[in-house]
């Protein structure tokens, strides 16, 4: 599958233990979600620029660096924002912007209820912060109406993904990376992806 970063690391594989388990409670959902999602931003981030800054460190001058504040957030709703507090601990600066997408369980296809972006999104590195990547219909929505905005650089954080949904997204949208820390097998009849962890919305919200 091209354009997919799978994230291979300990902590991350540890926490996703702990958020597929379905005995555990709310808080510690939540905050190994935070883990996760910190993992895939410092990844996704990597394609942020930098740029050289002169300071002064308590013994002389030296040159480092700073990110360029080229990147916004974009939250899938409800899920989405689970990621976004973790990702604002990173780059606080970051502007966001909102889409609200509700899935009709008998279609599986999104109803989009909320769109509200920042402006100039043209020039940055958007990143479509989604846990579940399933069929791809919210994403592909989310992407399409960032496009429209002029949006040229976009990316997704994942925490799980589903081949059909990555499948769909390198159709349709060839450009746009995937960031992720599983890829599972498939999709079961009612769309939920396997093994999976369930409704992650659900989950996190204790709804």
């Amino acid at each position: 599958m091209q354009n997919v970063q799978l994230i291979d690391h300990p902590l991350a594989k540890h926490s996703l233990t702990i958020l597929r388990d379905k005995n555990t409670d709310t808080e510690t959902f939540r905050r190994h979600t935070a883990i996760v999602s910190q993992i895939i931003i410092m990844e996704a981030s990597k394609a942020c620029k930098l740029n050289k800054k002169m300071i002064d460190t308590p013994i002389m001058k030296t040159q480092g660096h700073e990110i360029y504040r080229s990147m916004v957030f974009v939250p899938v709703l409800r899920a989405g924002i689970s990621m976004l507090v973790p990702a604002r601990d990173f780059l606080p600066w970051t502007p966001v912007g909102f889409i609200g997408l509700e899935r009709d369980e008998e279609t599986a296809i999104a109803r989009e209820y909320y769109q509200k972006f920042p402006s100039n999104i043209e020039n940055k590195l958007v990143l479509i912060l989604d846990p579940m990547l399933a069929s791809g219909g919210s994403v592909i929505d989310t992407i399409s109406r960032l496009k429209e905005k002029g949006a040229k650089r976009i990316s997704i954080a994942c925490i799980v993904t589903a081949p059909e949904g990555i499948k769909r997204i390198n159709k349709e949208h060839p450009d746009v990376n995937i960031y992720t820390t599983a890829i599972d097998d498939h999709l079961n009849d009612k769309k939920y992806i396997v093994p999976g962890l369930g409704d992650f919305g659900d989950r996190y919200f204790g709804t």
